[in-house]
């Protein structure tokens, strides 16, 4: 299977945050990642009083199932030192699984595609490096559609420049 997987961290450097993620991913045995697309800073969402946040996609190939690449994905978090005091608060690590091939799951726990991956402009700018003729069967748009529907029709991107490109 092939899957994306949205990395963020607003606390503790972030920047190494994520590169702690990377490392933890790449030494589990049954995931190989693929690609990596670029990095940028966006404002917090939901509660704001907080850091920006730095994010990045990442692609992986995998033979585990979604379910199970989700509770690997969860103690990497948990063994990094993420809490869930806050919905949408500061956090180290933030590990999401945006799109599973091109599978539809609808479960409490687990749902892919991401639910919120559409509406957000800065997952949408991060996955068309990756994969902007990606069609998945939910929608009509390709990601790269979709990415310039956003970004056409006046959304207010959540998103600020790239590190070091001002």
């Amino acid at each position: 299977m092939i899957a994306y997987i949205w990395l963020g961290s607003n606390l503790d450097d972030p920047y190494q945050q994520l590169d702690r993620a990377i490392q933890r991913i790449q030494t589990e045995d049954r995931i190989k990642v693929l690609r990596l697309s670029s990095r940028i800073e966006t404002e917090p969402y939901g509660y704001i009083d907080q850091p920006p946040f730095v994010n990045q996609v990442m692609e992986i190939k995998t033979d585990l199932n979604c379910r199970s690449l989700l509770h690997l994905l969860q103690e990497i978090e948990d063994r990094m030192g993420r809490t869930r005091e806050i919905h949408w608060g500061p956090r180290i690590i933030d590990l999401d699984i945006l799109l599973a091939d091109d599978l539809t799951i609808d479960e409490p726990d687990l749902q892919i595609p991401h639910p919120e991956l559409p509406s957000r402009f800065f997952v949408l700018q991060l996955l068309n490096e990756l994969i902007p003729d990606h069609v998945h069967q939910l929608w009509e748009q390709s990601i790269a559609e979709l990415y310039q529907t956003f970004e056409s029709t006046g959304g207010e991107p959540e998103f600020s420049t790239p590190k070091g490109e001002d």
